[in-house]
């Protein structure tokens, strides 16, 4: 969605189901207008928490005009995929498969493979082969997304990206830095809470986040040794802040521990 809107909105990392809310992105250019939602990933599950990820992402496609199912090429296709098209194929909605990281398969065969897999399990309306890296083949799947959405009023102005408030967005790339800093599976038991948001006189922005935790044993890990994972953490953060604002970043964070807070935590729909 970041390649096809042309700015970060949605964070990306290497580890997967790292979204957890639905992400609205807005391109506009001549007479269209398209809206991207960005939706957690489908995966099987019996945990609280990621199940409310997964029914995110299912009623985000049932709002959809148009679903573009996702798919990393370098991965074998499972039984897990297979379930999870057949429930987008069940819909009736017109269909596009997207493989993506298609610079990083060496063996060009195995693209081929791929794409006999899922032409074998559902009717897609475009199959495209894509980097989303690397920006080859985005512009062919833009231009098919433009002529095959339905015609209607534009809903959002011209120079509008996204509806996520900034203060949300700077919440969500301080959480891309703990995915991307932090070791193993401490990123999932880690959220991030935008406390204040204020606009200096100057201009620049001034933010307060607090990093929620769920024990003192992830507090201490977060903070690091004399505080360093927590500056390192807050210097890569302030510098991704600073690009989507255009302004000069104050941030500041503080690790608090809230051991319930997966169990009252409730993935948004910004759209």
């Amino acid at each position: 969605m970041n390649r096809l809107v042309g700015t970060k909105i949605s964070i990306v990392t290497p580890k997967a189901q790292t979204t957890r809310s639905r992400i609205t992105g807005v391109l506009t250019e001549g007479e269209a207008q398209l809206i991207f939602h960005d939706v957690p990933g489908i995966f099987e599950t019996n945990k609280a928490f990621e199940k409310s990820l997964v029914n995110a992402a299912w009623q985000g496609a049932t709002q959809s005009d148009i679903i573009m199912f996702m798919f990393d090429a370098r991965k074998k296709p499972s039984d897990e995929t297979e379930h999870a098209i057949e429930k987008i194929a069940s819909m009736g909605k017109p269909l596009l498969l997207v493989l993506n990281k298609v610079d990083s398969v060496e063996n060009k065969p195995t693209l081929l493979e791929r794409v006999a897999w899922f032409k074998d399990r559902a009717t897609w309306n475009d199959i495209f082969l894509i980097s989303a890296k690397t920006g080859d083949g985005v512009d062919g799947l833009k231009r098919v997304l433009m002529t095959s959405a339905p015609a209607s009023e534009w809903q959002y102005p011209e120079d509008m990206l996204t509806d996520l408030p900034m203060r949300l967005i700077a919440a969500e790339l301080t959480r891309e830095q703990c995915f991307l800093s932090l070791q193993e599976e401490l990123p999932y038991t880690v959220n991030v809470e935008t406390e204040r948001y204020d606009t200096r006189d100057d201009g620049s922005v001034e933010i307060h986040q607090a990093v929620i935790v769920q024990n003192e044993r992830q507090k201490i890990i977060v903070i690091g040794k004399g505080g360093q994972m927590l500056k390192t953490i807050g210097e890569r953060a302030r510098k991704e802040i600073a690009k989507v604002t255009g302004a000069t970043c104050h941030l500041y964070l503080f690790v608090k521990v809230r051991a319930d807070w997966k169990e009252k935590w409730q993935p948004t729909a910004y759209s």
